[in-house]
C-alpha cells in the first residue's frame, strides 16, 4: 500500500462504488495504469469487482479492507477492537 494511486482508489471507493472509467478521470494516468492498479488491489483482496454489459463496478471488500486498517493500527500502536 506503499503507492499513492492505490491510496487514493481506496479512498475514492469507500465513498461509493465507482466504474473503472470513473476512477481513471481523476488520475492524469493511462487506462493501462489504472488497470494496474486495480487488478493489484483486486488480488490483494482489497477491492472486488461486478462486470457489467459493458463497465467493470469496483467496491471496497470492507471486511478485509477493515482487517488492513486494524493491521497498520496495531504496527503503529494503536488501539485495536476491545472484542479481540
Amino acid at each position: 500500500m506503499a503507492d499513492p494511486t492505490r491510496r487514493s482508489i481506496l479512498t475514492m471507493l469507500q465513498k461509493h462504488d465507482m466504474t473503472a472509467g470513473e476512477i481513471g478521470e481523476q488520475f492524469d494516468v493511462s487506462g493501462a495504469t489504472i488497470s494496474h492498479h486495480l487488478k493489484i488491489l483486486r488480488e490483494a483482496g482489497l477491492i472486488v469487482s461486478q462486470k457489467g454489459k459493458q463497465t467493470i463496478t469496483y467496491s471496497l471488500n470492507t471486511t478485509v479492507f477493515q482487517g488492513f486498517l486494524k493491521g497498520i493500527a496495531d504496527m503503529f500502536g494503536g488501539k485495536g477492537d476491545e472484542n479481540d
